[in-house]
């Protein structure tokens, strides 16, 4: 017995230990293979799909490490068996083209490869690699993805591949979602016959209308029948066709008979003919999108099936015509007509919408139209509305009360029309409104607590270039939202800083520029937006100083410009991008900062001193500002590294030669460093800056020969070499500078082609007009003026104050474009040229202080535009050309434009001119007479005074009676006031001692 236990006790514990392991053996078994992990041989798939990414800039992949697949970033594995079912692929952050819905940048897009071992995931249901970069517009679709037979879901759309889509995608059987939207200029559509269950088809800027016979390959999809005017679509039920040209009656209809599609999107189609009552059977119909759809250019039937623009009338009838054929789409929830009409009355159009589905809209998108009218009180009907998008129109009258009715309003952007009066306090019991836009209208009156108190969900409000709108709340108020999103420029907010926004502490982009405030910036500040990414506070009266932290904030854009702010600037945000602490009163030196992203700096305008710090060179500047400060020294020898396209360092103190770190710029487009100390000689490899179009290096001690190689630089629209040591001649080259020619500079502009502006996402090779906030002082007509924007179309050349010689290039008067003409005090010889008529466009013409001589070109009575010309102090002779503008110029005394010419005569001098055009000897001598007399008087005077006092100094000299006489009553009247002072003084000494 004892022993039977023994051996039983032995077995059990033996099956014990079998249990054991095996248990192990099924629990490891589980954890590689279900359970939810990952398979190993799909986890190696997807390593070697990651080892084909050759850029993740935005770090999507950077969880794809460990040994569970499963919990990476956009994998997504069955919980049962652990294989992976999804990948989510798609660019994380693309940046939309508003037209096409598809993306414009890759800046945050997978590049590389689609790797084969995608193959390996035999389970994979779903697969997204939408708007990246798959080897570019040169790679063909990957064939092996037709293999993947369990796909349901495919969307490859904004990838952009060469050729068309490879045959084998017609062995996708299962699929649901196909989207090839913006992926192949072509595709042949026969392959889709073999896709029944397809539900969802993206065919958008695939071009169809270049496929022949295209609607009757797409009728072969299995559930179609084979008669293409009476298409059943039994299970089709989302269908993009947008960014497509029908130029075919019946590929223009086809669609309208998918009476099963919930989902249609035609934005940016053009179709053949009218629709008329197309859209009427499609009761079925959710939600319909034909932004960007040309309803004002449509084909005539019955003139070659040629497109034709209607006018205004038949457009407007057009288009309610064509809104009225929704009537039967009672199912309707989202209705897009955005940026399609010209014109139009936006309250017949509201009242032509089917009014079985005005309860059912959630939203209505009717924005970058032409739309006039009043915003309806009707609006108050479309109780489900979460999203109401009227911007971009040209609406006017009141926000109407009924507003407060669309109880379900979560978006409401009605900003760029006319709208004015007060804002409605309705607005306020909107409880599920989360973003307002109200900006760019003229609306007027006070903003209260009563507007925001029932705004819980609010993240996003602009009230901003409303300028007669004004924000009045207590200074205890407690606003009910937290903002993500604000932005109020040019409303009236001041003179004190809303105390309201210290519990804004969500803050990512807040705007308070020009809002009248007059205050001290409260230290709480700093803490409440130091997590914001985008803060504007510029052109208020504020004052204050930086925090030391500064540099431990988040900001990318930084705008302080336009205040009283003093003290020293402490090391820049490390993420910032733009910063713009320009005219203010800071004061020290440029600090020493860590931010790699910094591409514009403008400090202009300050009481900023010292060098130039070579911390700079680490940043990516390409806009940068520093005049009006106090720096000196040279600039750095690093900023070579950099590819500057704006420099500005006028008015300081730098020093050094021409900087030949800039040689290696090809993208400096503006540079400015007059005002300095800078010497030398102009280099000849400036001519090779092709994309120079503002060169500023006036009142330095520059030195030599202009370079003729500055005639190469064929974008140059403004020359300023004035007040400089420059000798020689004018380079006969100058005529070479066509950005000075009409056709050119209305072309293109100081500025350039306008990419982006400085508060914009992204700044390319040239800068906007809009960044340019400096103002310069340009002398022109004879005094300095300020010029800021209007710079951009400012075309002149100024090479005063110099030494140059020889003659005015004949050929200069081709830059018909030139504005301003300057080539006063210098030693120019020979005649003006004849042809200076040519240049139509020019205002102001200075050529006085030189040598010139002959007569004034007739032709100079040509130039309409002329408001100023000096012409005064050179050897100029015979009549003085007339003519209408000529006449007007310097009203007061138009004599000084052409004092200093001896030989001159006509009016507007009085010195009379023979018949040949030579002055008048003889009675014309009353006019030296003239001009001789202030001459004599002051000759007269100074003799007379001269001889005066050598009488009196002889006769005293000579004559001692005298002399001893006039000495006497010198003494005397020296005692007379000695002794009166005395007497005054005792007087005054003897009352205070009394008192």
């Amino acid at each position: 017995m004892h022993i039977q236990f023994m051996c039983l006790s032995r077995s059990m514990h033996s099956t014990r230990n079998t249990l054991i392991i095996l248990l192990t053996i099924i629990g490891t078994a589980s954890f590689f293979r279900g359970g939810g992990a990952c398979v190993p041989s799909e986890r190696a798939a997807l390593l070697a799909f990651k080892k084909g990414i050759t850029s993740d800039p935005a770090k999507f992949l950077s969880s794809w490490s460990g040994w569970d697949c499963c919990r990476w970033r956009g994998v997504v594995c069955s919980n049962r068996t652990g294989h992976v079912l999804k990948l989510h692929l798609g660019n994380p952050d693309p940046d939309i083209d508003f037209d096409t819905g598809y993306s414009t940048s890759y800046e945050n897009a997978l590049s590389g490869e689609i790797s084969p071992s995608l193959l390996s995931l035999g389970y994979l249901e779903y697969l997204d690699l939408s708007m990246n970069y798959w080897g570019g517009e040169t790679s063909p679709m990957p064939l092996f993805l037709g293999s993947m037979k369990n796909l349901r879901y495919l969307n490859l759309s904004g990838i952009h591949f060469s050729g068309s889509v490879p045959p084998q995608y017609g062995n996708l059987s299962k699929l649901q979602y196909l989207d090839l939207g913006n992926t192949v200029e072509s595709a042949d559509l026969t392959l889709f016959r073999n896709l029944p269950m397809l539900q969802y088809l993206g065919m958008s800027q695939i071009h169809l209308s270049s496929i022949a016979d295209w609607p009757q390959k797409l009728n072969m999809i299995p559930s179609t029948d084979q008669s293409l005017p009476h298409l059943n679509l039994t299970k089709l039920e989302k269908l993009d066709l947008s960014g497509n040209d029908f130029n075919h009656s019946i590929a223009s209809c086809w669609f309208w008979k998918a009476t099963t599609l919930k989902y249609l999107k035609l934005s940016s189609t053009s179709l053949f003919g009218q629709l008329n009552d197309a859209p009427e059977n499609m009761t079925s119909l959710q939600v319909l999108d034909l932004s960007c759809f040309p309803f004002t250019q449509v084909v005539d039937l019955e003139h070659d099936g040629h497109y034709y623009q209607p006018d205004s009338r038949e457009n407007n009838l057009y288009t309610l015509q064509m809104v009225g054929n929704f009537k039967n789409l009672c199912s309707l929830q989202i209705l897009d007509l955005s940026d399609s009409y010209k014109s139009g009355d936006l309250t017949m159009l509201l009242e032509s919408l089917p009014q079985c589905a005005w309860g059912k809209l959630r939203g209505l998108h009717l924005s970058c139209n032409n739309f006039t009218g009043t915003l309806p009180n009707l609006i108050e009907h479309f109780t489900s509305l979460r999203t109401l998008e009227l911007n971009d129109n040209k609406l006017s009258g009141r926000i109407p009360p009924g507003i407060g009715k669309c109880t379900r309003l979560s978006t409401l952007h009605i900003y760029n029309n006319h709208l004015n009066g007060s804002v409605p306090t309705e607005i306020g019991v909107l409880a599920y409104l989360t973003s307002l836009d109200v900006s760019n209208n003229q609306l007027s009156g006070v903003i209260t607590e009563e507007h925001f108190k029932g705004l819980t969900g609010l993240r996003t409000l602009d009230l901003s270039y409303n300028n007669n709108l004004r924000v009045i709340v207590e200074g205890g108020w407690l606003p009910p939202f937290r903002l993500e999103y604000g932005v109020f420029a040019s409303c009236q907010i001041g003179p004190l800083f809303p105390a309201w926004l210290r519990q804004q502490l969500s803050i990512s982009h807040l705007d308070f520029s020009s809002t009248g405030m007059k205050d001290k910036i409260p230290e709480w500040f700093w803490s409440t937006v130091s997590q914001a990414t985008y803060l504007d506070i510029s052109d208020n009266e504020l004052t204050g100083s930086l925090p030391a932290h500064l540099d431990d904030m988040a900001f990318t854009r930084l705008n302080l410009s336009s205040n009283h702010l003093t003290g020293p600037v402490p090391p820049f945000p490390r993420n910032i991008k733009t910063l713009d602490i320009s005219s203010n009163s800071f004061s020290g030196i440029l600090p020493l900062s860590e931010a790699p992203e910094l591409s514009i700096l403008l400090m202009f305008s300050n009481q900023i001193s010292g060098r130039i710090p070579e911390s700079m060179c680490n940043m990516t500047l390409i806009d940068l500002d520093l005049s009006s400060n106090i720096l000196e020294g040279e600039i750095p020898q690093c900023f070579a590294n950099l590819e500057l396209g704006f420099l500005l360092l006028s008015n300081n103190s730098l020093t050094g030669m021409f900087p030949t770190v800039l040689g290696n710029n090809t993208r400096l487009k503006m540079l400015d460093l007059s005002w300095n100390q800078f010497f030398g000689q102009l280099p000849t490899w400036i001519g090779e800056r092709k994309c120079l179009s503002f060169l500023r290096l006036g009142h330095n001690m520059f030195s030599g020969n202009i370079p003729l190689e500055i005639g190469y630089l064929t974008s140059l629209q403004f020359l300023d070499l004035s007040s400089n040591n420059l000798s020689g001649v004018i380079p006969q080259h100058l005529a070479n500078l066509s950005g000075m020619t009409t056709l050119t500079a209305d072309q293109r502009g100081i500025f350039g082609y306008h990419t982006t502006n400085r508060w914009g996402n992204k700044v390319l090779d040239v800068i906007d007009e809009d960044q340019f906030d400096e103002l310069l002082l340009i002398i022109i007509k004879g005094q300095q003026l300020k010029y800021g924007k209007g710079l951009d179309y400012f075309v002149s050349i100024d090479l005063s104050d110099n030494s140059l010689s020889g003659e005015i290039p004949i050929d200069i008067t081709s830059l018909d474009a030139l504005i301003n003409l300057n080539l006063s005090s210098n030693h120019l010889r020979g005649k003006i040229p004849n042809k200076i008529g040519a240049m139509k466009s020019l205002e102001s013409l200075d050529l006085s202080k030189n040598k010139l001589s002959g007569e004034i070109p007739s032709s100079l009575s040509n130039l309409t535009s002329l408001s100023y010309m000096n012409l005064s102090y050179n050897n100029l002779t015979g009549r003085i050309p007339s003519g209408r503008q000529l006449d007007t110029l310097n009203a007061d005394n138009p004599s000084l434009m052409y004092i200093g010419n001896n030989g001159l005569c006509g009016p507007p001098l009085q010195k009379k001119c023979s018949g040949n055009g030579s002055f008048i000897h003889g009675n014309g001598t009353s006019y030296y007479r003239n001009e001789l007399e202030p001459l004599s008087f002051y000759l007269g005077l100074v003799v007379g005074v001269v001889v005066g006092l050598w009488m009196v100094f002889c006769a005293l000299l000579f004559k001692k009676t005298w002399r001893i006489a006039y000495f006497r009553l010198f003494d005397k009247f020296y005692d007379t006031v000695y002794l009166s002072i005395v007497l005054k003084w005792a007087s005054l000494t003897r009352n205070a001692s009394v008192e």
